[in-house]
């Protein structure tokens, strides 16, 4: 219950942050913003891991690990922040949320044993996401609902592995030790990909707050979720966390007006009363 209870925490974080995601991707450059995010959660997260953090139990096994999670982090950034740019929230949110589907299949291909349940709940997630995306009209994301969704995929196989390598880390060396080390990787590769790009400008100085809160709101978020990696059963810590996408759904619904159909509806809660599931079982 106390996984289960952080992971609704990392949820609600995430949620907030996500329709912030929204306002800024479609504001400025997209790395920029990310990069900025990225930076404010490492420097919220540095004293934190020096001042808790046990770094004489980080090995080799650990740092890889912490590296590899931060590498697939972006991944799950880019994929964030490009398919929220594209939108709508109601067809990418499921999408990205619905990584603890991939979290089973790889129980399953690791010799876990997976229940028939649990295999029918993924197939309601991606059932859910199927009818979201059917719904949704070519209009309304200018004719780019291919790319939103490939990128919201993007965004899923990030979070899995990002979670899952985390997780695994912080099970070899120290929690805290292990978020920074993985926060610093993403802010390294982030600004490799932002000077490879060109895209060298600052945001503009009346979006620092909000990418301030967003990089505080994605420290709690992501150093919960590995930090649940030494509690009984961490994977219900990153499958609760998923459910984040709905609190997202419904916040767009109510501040940014974004219309969403009753069988969009529909669809939204077969996605994400099966991952519920998948969280309590």
């Amino acid at each position: 219950m106390l996984t289960l209870g952080v992971g609704l925490i990392a949820a609600l974080c995430w949620g907030i942050h996500d329709i912030c995601v929204r306002y800024v991707s479609q504001r400025s450059g997209i790395l920029p913003a990310l990069t900025t995010v990225l930076i404010v959660g490492s420097l919220i997260m540095g004293p934190v891991a020096f001042g808790l953090g046990d770094w004489s139990q980080m090995g080799a096994r650990a740092y890889g690990l912490s590296a590899a999670s931060g590498l697939a982090f972006i991944l799950a950034c880019v994929g964030l922040y490009k398919s929220f740019g594209i939108g709508p929230v109601r067809l990418v949110a499921p999408i990205v949320g619905s990584y603890p589907a991939l979290s089973i299949a790889w129980a399953a291909a690791s010799g876990q044993a997976v229940s028939w349940d649990q295999w029918l709940a993924v197939f309601c997630v991606i059932a859910g996401v199927g009818i979201v995306g059917i719904l949704t009209d070519d209009e309304d994301v200018g004719g780019r609902k291919r790319a939103a969704m490939l990128w919201a995929l993007a965004g899923a196989v990030g979070f899995f592995m990002a979670f899952a390598l985390g997780q695994s880390a912080s099970q070899a060396g120290s929690e805290f030790p292990v978020i920074l080390v993985t926060r610093l990787m993403a802010v390294g590769t982030v600004l490799v990909l932002l000077l490879a790009s060109g895209q060298r400008q600052i945001p503009a100085r009346s979006a620092w707050p909000l990418l301030a809160l967003m990089g505080l709101l994605d420290c709690v978020a992501l150093g919960i979720v590995i930090y649940a990696g030494g509690l009984p059963r961490p994977e219900f810590a990153a499958v609760a966390a998923s459910t984040f996408g709905m609190i997202t759904i419904l916040l767009a619904w109510v501040f940014l007006k974004e219309r969403v159909t009753p069988g969009q509806w529909a669809g939204v809660a077969l996605a994400f009363a099966s991952i519920g599931y998948l969280a309590l079982i």
